[in-house]
């Protein structure tokens, strides 16, 4: 399957990336799989790489249930936690958008991908020109502003307070987008800056 490059002033390139980055919106994208999706109403998940073992659950948990709702779910699927979901997603139905923190021109398909783009569920996006074949640090943190400018809907599952999420959390706050996360002690930092506590009833079918 091709890569497809959406540049800026394309009919599917997004108005909430130049809303939400300004200046530093991407002239253009790299796309692989159905495109189509971009138009699906999504939900952004990010959890810190270390997160409290009954937040884990929960959030494994909402995973499933946002498969099971048919909810678009975008993400970088990077951190532990993420992956779970990514893998747990994929085995659904419902369409998935992944950006991983580099190019995707000439990257190798994971198998686990294959079968998603197949069925035109799967969605892969990059900001990133060809050059950029690493992920690294920094990568990681403009492909994370990518995916929350995408989303209409932000869920973190968890922060550590003066973390890099926290941050994160700190800046996306400042579009005025929703964010959530859970209702629990461990996001306490999270629930002062702004973030709403979940409430998994108010998801639904996002085409």
């Amino acid at each position: 399957m091709e890569t497809t490059c959406v540049n800026k002033g394309h009919p599917l390139f997004p108005a909430g990336l130049t809303e939400c980055l300004g200046g530093g919106t991407p002239k253009q994208m790299t796309a692989l799989g159905n495109l189509e999706i971009l138009k699906n109403r999504k939900i952004a998940l990010f959890c810190s790489v270390k997160c409290p073992g009954n937040l884990i659950l929960k959030t494994y948990d909402l995973a499933g249930e946002l498969r099971d709702k048919g909810v678009t779910v975008i993400g970088g699927f990077h951190s532990p936690m993420e992956k779970e979901c990514q893998a747990l997603l994929l085995r659904g139905s419902q369409p998935v958008i992944v950006c991983p923190a580099r190019s995707i021109v000439s990257m190798r398909v994971p198998g686990e991908w294959k079968k998603p783009l197949a069925d035109g569920r799967l969605l892969v996006l990059s900001p990133f020109e060809k050059r950029f074949r690493r992920p690294t640090a920094a990568l990681a943190a403009t492909r994370n502003d990518f995916v929350a400018a995408l989303a209409e809907e932000i869920f973190i599952a968890h922060a550590a307070p003066g973390s890099k999420t926290e941050a994160f959390c700190r800046r996306i706050l400042s579009w005025s987008k929703p964010v959530l996360t859970f209702d629990s002690p461990e996001n306490a930092s999270l629930l002062t800056l702004g973030a709403k506590a979940l409430e998994s009833q108010e998801f639904s079918r996002s085409d």
